[in-house]
This record gives C-alpha cells, sequence and structure tokens, in this order.
C-alpha cells in the first residue's frame, strides 16, 4: 500500500484488495473509530500501516526521481498497474446494472476533466489548505479501491512538493551529515498539514464507504470503477517538461522572461510529443509488466 501511494495512477485501496486483507482494513479503522478497541483490530492496523509508512519514508526520494528523469517509462508501467486494478473491483461490482453504468460514466467523465483542465497546472502553490487537501487526497487512496492518491497530488501540483518533503525528512533524521534541524524544519512545514488531511480523510472515508456500500451498492462501486479507469487518461506516458511561454503561472506568481530562465525545469509545464518507434514498443511492454504485476500480487492474495 505504501509503495502504491507513491505512485500515480495505482491506489493503495486496489493493492489491499488484490493482497486479500482490505476487507481486515476497513472492518479495523471502523471499529477504531467508534472506540471499539480490540487488540486484533489495532494489531492489523500496525502492521499495515507500519510497513507503508515505512516504504513511503525510504523510497518516495527515489520515485519522485524516477517520475521527474524518465517519466514516460514510469507513467507507462504506471498504467498498467492501474488497469490491473479493473478486474479486482469489477469483481465486488458484478452482474452490470443500471447504477454501476451511471456512477461508472460519471466518475469516468469527472476524472477526464480533471485531467485536462489542469493538464498545465503542475506546480500549484505550498499553502496549509492544499497541503491539507492532498492529505485527504491521500487518504482516500488508502481507502478506496480504484482512487490513486498520487495521481491526485498530480492534478493538484503537490506530487513532486510532498515527496520531495518526505525525502527531506529521512534526510534530516539518517542523513550522512547527522540530524538536520533545518532540513527537518522545513520539511515538517509541509508534513503536518499533510498528515492532518490524512489522519481526517482516513477516519471519515473509512466510515463514509461502509455506510455508502450499505446503501448505494452498485453505484459506489461504478463510482470506484470510473475513477480507476478515468485516471489512465492522465497518465500519457508520451509527455515531457517543455519551457514555458512569458505569462506562465506558477506558485501565484506570473512569470517573465527573466524569471522563465531561471525557474528549474522539474517547475516547466508538461507538453506532448510525438513517440519513436522504440518508444511506443517500449510503453506497451511496460503496460503489460504492470499488468502482470498486479495479476501476480492478486493469485498471492486469493491463495
Amino acid at each position: 500500500m505504501g509503495l502504491a501511494n507513491l505512485v500515480p495512477g495505482i491506489s493503495g485501496g486496489t493493492m489491499l484488495l488484490a493482497a486479500g486483507v482490505y476487507p481486515t482494513f476497513i472492518a479495523s479503522i471502523a471499529e477504531l473509530t467508534t472506540l471499539r478497541i480490540r487488540p486484533r483490530a489495532v494489531a492489523a492496523l500496525i502492521s499495515i500501516a507500519g510497513a507503508a509508512g515505512l516504504s513511503i519514508l525510504l523510497l518516495a526520494g527515489t520515485m519522485r526521481s524516477l517520475v521527474i528523469e524518465e517519466r514516460w517509462i514510469m507513467y507507462s508501467l504506471f498504467i498498467g498497474l492501474t488497469l490491473g486494478g479493473v478486474p479486482l473491483v469489477w469483481r465486488l461490482a458484478r452482474p452490470l446494472s443500471s447504477g454501476l453504468v451511471g456512477g461508472t460514466l460519471v466518475a469516468f467523465g469527472l476524472m477526464v476533466a480533471m485531467a485536462f483542465g489542469t493538464e498545465t497546472q503542475r506546480a500549484g502553490p505550498a499553502d496549509p489548505l492544499l497541503l491539507g487537501l492532498s492529505g485527504l487526497a491521500g487518504a482516500s487512496a488508502m481507502i478506496l479501491p480504484g482512487v490513486s492518491g498520487g495521481y491526485l497530488l498530480l492534478l493538484l501540483g503537490q506530487y513532486e512538493p510532498i515527496l520531495a518533503a518526505i525525502d527531506g525528512l529521512k534526510e534530516s533524521l539518517l542523513g550522512p551529515g547527522g540530524p538536520s534541524s533545518d532540513l527537518l524544519g522545513d520539511s515538517l512545514l509541509t508534513l503536518l498539514p499533510v498528515g492532518l488531511g490524512v489522519l481526517v480523510g482516513i477516519i471519515g472515508v473509512s466510515n463514509a464507504v461502509r455506510w455508502l456500500l450499505d446503501r448505494f451498492e452498485k453505484p459506489t462501486l461504478g463510482v470506484l470503477l470510473g475513477l480507476l479507469l478515468g485516471s489512465v487518461v492522465g497518465l500519457y506516458p508520451f509527455q515531457q517538461p517543455s519551457q514555458p511561454d512569458p505569462g506562465f503561472v506558477h506558485r501565484g506568481q506570473v512569470l517573465d522572461v527573466s524569471a522563465i530562465a531561471q525557474l528549474e525545469e522539474k517547475h516547466w509545464p508538461l507538453r506532448r510529443f510525438d513517440p519513436s518507434a522504440g518508444q511506443t514498443t517500449g510503453a506497451l511492454g511496460l503496460i503489460f509488466l504492470g499488468l502482470g504485476a498486479t495479476w501476480l500480487i492478486d493469485r498471492v492474495g486469493s491463495d
């Protein structure tokens, strides 16, 4: 689940579903938030959340660098991992019904609109309210199969800043130069609002999911399926950073020619390019690799 939350397009909830522990996770959260504390529920959450937190802390910097430097490769892999979750959600949602179709179409349309509406706004302002909202988005990925927290962070423009802050926290505690209070302070300024959003999101979303599935099962599962399919649209692999034109808005500031010349490449907007034959073939191979990885996890969970 921790690795999935670092990957735009794949849901931590989908990985829990594939591994066969999703019902235990949701039931444990619901029990603790209603103050029904049992050792089994506490042990389950410590096992899952502890492993997820450790993987996020140790691998956030690596994942961020790969997404920035090898975007088309990583996005192709993300597409395969995402599509691999479709059979898992469909297994819960079948048979086909009008509520299922309606929920799928609405959610798919919303994700497409978000993908195209924010295509050039990848670097947003890092204010506490937006960071808290980003944490809420990340929490939704832990709870909802089909909803990718990493992808929502990309849409909000907070994916790279948050991963950089997590990597900074690791370096401030475990770096070769010893603990760094300055680096720790900078990282916590970003991560504390995110953590608060995650906490609120886990409590609220887990209980909301149980309520919705109890009363509106088919439309709710349709929405999850539509979110999963729609997230692929925003993961089009053949896009790369392109130097913006004067007038580009970055962190609330309208940039002129001199400011754009000093803007780091990682903050440039993404624009599509025509892939070579090798890139197209490689992308297809990586998509199938991602599909196979999700299928393998599902097989292990089923066994």
